[in-house]
């Protein structure tokens, strides 16, 4: 099967054809760098990742590059969320670039989340959007007002292709404060004349100033990505003004398509209201990974369809977490048992049902990437590999070695439920099952001195924290519970 994606500028699912067979050239709106990640960040950056992880593991070369806004990004007021908070942390505008910057990555670091290819920040690309605004003027695209340069969307007459609205039915002050010296009220600034009190500000050939926040994208891919490439991603409450600005400013200037692919992730909720840092109802990533394994939080962002919207909620991580632990604790008992596994050059009758279950996988994520779906195969799998895991059948290590790759092309590489095989050894996951180990050598040597009430006793404190012992034949094996 094809891969096939749904493309919000045709709403519909089409198959995916690169511009240049092999290679995907991707572009996602990454975040302002004003305060730290919440959960809803998680939600479209680990969707993001998984997309990239499972395009790269069918052999496609991807160019990833996502932005990070660090200047003119504004507040409805017409107030750059980075000097506001510069301004009530008494800090300097490039403290609060560099401290959030930070956090950001060191939070998807912790989920897993593999880094862009190229992460260009806005401020390192004013030249970009100078040459960019100057070629929009010349083509009578774009008008200077005391200072200021917007783009008329009067003279664009597919603006609002994307989100499918018309100039007439705009309103007027959407994201930036309406001046006076605007043509029309929808028009946007390409670039905005700088108040006296405003500190990010550089020198243009129309004043001194500061960019507008869609002209940054823009530029950005322009330069890394060329005028035309395959995928633009972001987040759904992006799509108007800022997607549907970039293609206008972007398609009048480049003379060509922009992104061939409109992918957008629906939001995060907290009791069908979008999170937002505005509104106060957010959750940081710092404060659910203080609660929560790295891998619950992807499965449960995964466990919906990137393009739907999910409701955050400790019942919703929890049933999260008993999902992704019935992964984790099939792959832990076959590692295991691997190390006693009798040799054995194939595996045996269940390879077949491994196949059937890669395909499954390889249908639903080329099916616009229905992670939903391509769990669910996975929960089957574990089904039927618990119990052949607890059948007491004797089990070959070219089985086993089976079972274990399946589960790392597929929840490992491509989810990023697990650890890569050559990491299981490292990280807080691995001292937590080097503890266990730990205590349950322990028992087994209370056991061979037939130290009953010591061997009970251990068995027991490991029940409390959730580690449930199996007594076998061919040794004792361990689960989360």
């Amino acid at each position: 099967m094809a891969l096939r994606i749904f493309n919000v500028l045709g709403r519909e699912k089409q198959d995916f054809v690169p511009l240049t067979e092999g290679f995907v050239n991707m572009y996602v709106c990454g975040p302002t760098v004003y305060d730290y990640s919440h959960i809803g960040h998680a939600k479209t950056y680990v969707s993001f990742d998984t997309i990239v992880r499972y395009m790269r593991s069918t052999g496609l070369n991807v160019l990833y590059v996502q932005n990070i806004t660090d200047v003119g990004h504004l507040l409805d007021s017409g107030e750059d969320r980075i000097l506001k908070k510069a301004r009530q942390t008494q800090s300097k505008p490039m403290q609060i670039v560099e401290t959030y910057t930070k956090a950001y990555f060191d939070a998807m670091d912790a989920l897993g989340v593999q880094r862009p290819d190229i992460s260009p920040r806005a401020s390192g690309h004013i030249p970009e959007m100078f040459k960019m605004i100057e070629g929009l003027l010349s083509k009578g695209f774009a008008y200077e007002a005391e200072g200021s340069v917007y783009f008329d969307v009067t003279k664009d007459p597919d603006y609002g292709k994307l989100s499918n609205r018309r100039v007439s039915e705009l309103e007027a002050g959407k994201r930036e404060a309406v001046r006076g010296e605007k043509r029309n009220p929808e028009d946007f600034a390409l670039w905005k004349r700088a108040d006296p009190e405003h500190i990010l500000r550089w020198d243009s050939p129309w004043g001194e100033g500061f960019p507008g926040w869609h002209i940054e994208c823009s530029a950005m891919a322009l330069k890394y990505l060329g005028p035309t490439f395959d995928i633009h991603g972001g987040g759904i409450d992006n799509m108007f003004p800022h997607n549907e600005s970039e293609i206008a400013q972007s398609e009048c200037h480049n003379d060509a398509d922009f992104a061939r692919y409109w992918m957008l992730v629906g939001s995060l909720t907290v009791d069908g209201v979008k999170m937002s840092k505005s509104l106060g109802n957010f959750t940081t990533v710092q404060d659910v990974l203080a609660k929560y394994q790295p891998g619950v939080i992807r499965y449960f962002v995964q466990s919906a369809h990137y393009s739907n919207p999910i409701d955050y909620s400790d019942d919703a991580l929890d049933a999260a977490a008993k999902g992704w632990e019935r992964l984790t604790n099939a792959v832990r008992l076959a590692r295991q048992m691997r190390g006693a596994a009798p040799a054995g050059d194939d595996a045996g009758g269940f390879a077949a049902r491994l196949a059937e279950a890669r395909a499954q996988f390889g249908a639903a994520m080329d099916d616009d990437f229905n992670t939903p779906i391509a769990i669910a195969s996975l929960q089957d799998l574990t089904r039927e590999v618990n119990t052949l895991l607890n059948s007491g059948t004797t089990v070959s290590a070219a089985a086993l070695d089976a079972i274990l790759e399946t589960y790392q092309a597929t929840a490992g590489d491509v989810l990023g439920l697990l650890p890569k095989a050559d990491a299981v050894n490292s990280g807080s996951a691995a001292r937590e099952s080097a503890l266990i180990e730990l205590l349950v050598d322990m028992r087994l040597q209370a056991r061979k001195a037939k130290n009953w009430a010591e061997s009970d006793r251990l068995r027991d404190e490991l029940a409390k924290i959730g580690v449930i012992l199996e007594d076998r034949a061919d040794g004792t094996v361990w689960k989360v519970q």
